[in-house]
């Protein structure tokens, strides 16, 4: 019986302390802080862990520049110490980069005035990170040939920094924590609302694979359903403070435009941040902010045009990006928090921050969680159990840390076993780092196991799927520990691998075939099919006789040659 059925089966069977109803960032945070310090939490999503705002993140730990222009200190303050705190706890996963912004004649402020306000980041953020500078339009072009300098005033360069890997696969990692601690969780199990019963809430909830209803019984619930926290509310009868209005961000995935590991930093046509973002061989673009009514979003011809436009004004490219040049495309909502009677309205529409707030109903136990962003995950984790404390759940491990790599011995431990092993023999040659880093990275203690599985069947080292980065034992923990249902949970979210390989080469590819048969066994060809809506035997799915070796080499600037 695999771990998604063994988990619905104890859903049912008990009175569990806490219910988070939400599987994204806060959802996640929430269910591994409470578990790790010892309550019985049980956590449902109805779709996949991080399946929606929670994916589509610029993939930034960073601490709200841009805040200071809104003079918002306390929470650039707040957010520079969550990123420091994540740096710390994630040294393999979070880590520091460098923000290089070139700023164009007509922008609003001058170059040295962002410089004193780097400056005032810098100490904001406690010195953490290494120090800002004053950048020329001579140096910004040696150093960066790509960034069309013809009109620039110079520019700065300071540190924030970024998730190594990708933002879903940041979030199901406190899923698979608090599952570690006894959480019991369940992916696709939708909640249809919740009545109190005297001291107990009974959520009525569905699974969606089957379409099994039953009922989850639990003393306190907790709403982490990110852009649908007020429509969940409202199934159960909650009245709060604060509720979300909805900004749209869309990101674009081409081919590596720099060679340099940093992020390359503009201001819009509308005056926003606009990044150029690292992902391994590939460069993430964006992004937008259109205010939308409702949580559902896509992307539009109009989005994909802005991101295209403003990035190919600001780089000199051998030829501008196109449509066709997208690999992948990143559509998420912002849930903001305004309070109830505020609209939001357009006037300050761009500088709604991306605070999170916990509303709480102590008589009910309920809690509602509003906004926020991964940067600030931590925090939200250390609220949710100070106000589950104020409702009277027991936490009997109140100090125990429950985020963060595990310790010195374990991982020297298995790096050594690593270099025993001559792990890093087996790095495919486009890899954007070293085997064992990666795996450590990923999967944390657990890839001790996968140093068994290799030694056991040195084939299991090997790259499955053509391109990608992912090894044989990798496929087989995901379908043992990793409750991937569909094959878009597999190639999205516990992996990048559907935001960095071009779709019709995944269409045809030998090993996504193989990964499918070891993911879902008979069932694959059939979620093959689902996620393709291609017949497996189609002339046009057909696998490659001779698949790429590598993936497409990086886009090169006009003056790369020169400079």
């Amino acid at each position: 019986m695999d771990l998604r059925t063994t988990n619905l089966d104890k859903l049912d069977d008990r009175v569990f302390d806490v219910l988070v109803v939400g599987g994204g960032i806060n959802g996640a945070v929430s269910a591994a802080a409470l578990a790790a310090r010892g309550a019985s939490v049980a956590l449902i999503d109805r779709g996949d862990w991080a399946g929606e705002t929670s994916q589509s993140s610029s993939n930034l730990a960073w601490g709200g520049i841009k805040y200071l222009e809104t003079y918002e200190f306390g929470l650039v303050r707040k957010l520079c110490r969550s990123r420091n705190q994540l740096i710390r706890a994630y040294p393999a996963t979070v880590k520091e980069i460098r923000f290089f912004a070139n700023l164009e004649k007509g922008f609003r402020h001058p170059a040295w005035l962002l410089y004193l306000a780097t400056l005032f980041y810098w100490f904001i953020g406690s010195f953490f990170t290494r120090r800002p500078r004053l950048l020329t339009g001579r140096r910004i072009e040696a150093a960066e040939p790509i960034v069309d300098t013809t009109r620039s005033i110079g520019g700065v360069e300071y540190s924030d920094a970024y998730l190594h890997d990708n933002d879903a696969r940041f979030v199901f990692n406190f899923v698979r924590s608090a599952m570690n601690y006894g959480c019991i969780a369940a992916n696709y199990v939708e909640s249809l609302g919740a009545r109190r019963e005297g001291d107990v809430w009974i959520t009525q909830a569905r699974d969606l694979e089957s379409g099994r209803s039953f009922e989850v019984r639990s003393r306190a619930l907790i709403n982490a359903c990110g852009p649908h926290v007020d429509a969940h509310n409202g199934l159960t009868g909650q009245r709060t403070a604060h509720r979300h209005v909805f900004s749209k961000g869309i990101h674009l995935v081409v081919d590596r435009l720099t060679p340099n590991r940093r992020v390359l930093t503009f201001f819009a046509d509308d005056g926003r941040l606009f990044f150029a973002i690292p992902m391994g061989v590939r460069t993430v673009i964006g992004t937008t902010d259109t205010r939308l009514p409702t949580p559902d979003a896509h992307v539009t011809d109009d989005d994909r045009a802005f991101v295209l436009e403003n990035i190919n004004k600001r780089l000199d490219l051998d030829r501008p990006l196109t449509p066709a040049d997208v690999i992948s495309e990143r559509c998420g909502v912002r849930p903001l928090v305004v309070e109830q009677g505020e609209t939001g309205g357009e006037a300050d529409w761009t500088k709604l921050s991306r605070k999170h707030a916990i509303d709480v109903d102590e008589a009910a136990r309920h809690v509602s969680i509003f906004g926020g962003k991964l940067t600030d995950c931590l925090n939200v984790g250390e609220e949710v159990c100070a106000a589950l404390r104020r409702l009277g759940v027991a936490l009997p491990y109140p100090d125990h840390i429950w985020f963060g790599e595990p310790g010195p011995a374990v991982r020297d431990e298995f790096f050594h076993q690593a270099r025993l092993m001559d792990l890093d023999q087996h790095t495919a040659p486009w890899a954007s780092e070293p085997l064992s880093k990666r795996l450590w990275r990923r999967y944390g203690a657990r890839a001790i196991g996968m140093l068994e599985d290799i030694r056991r069947d040195p084939t299991m080292a090997e790259v499955m799927i053509e391109t990608s980065e992912y090894i044989r034992c990798e496929i087989a923990r995901t379908a043992k520990h990793e409750m991937v249902l569909h094959l878009e949970d597999f190639l999205r979210r516990r992996s990048k691998i559907a935001l960095v390989v071009r779709r019709e080469r995944l269409v045809r590819s030998h090993g996504l075939r193989e990964a499918c048969r070891v993911l879902f066994g008979e069932q694959a060809r059939a979620r093959w099919e689902a996620y393709f809506g291609l017949d497996w035997d189609a002339p046009e799915a057909q696998p490659l006789d001779t698949p790429p070796a590598e993936p497409e080499a990086p886009r090169a600037a006009k003056t790369a040659a020169t400079g």
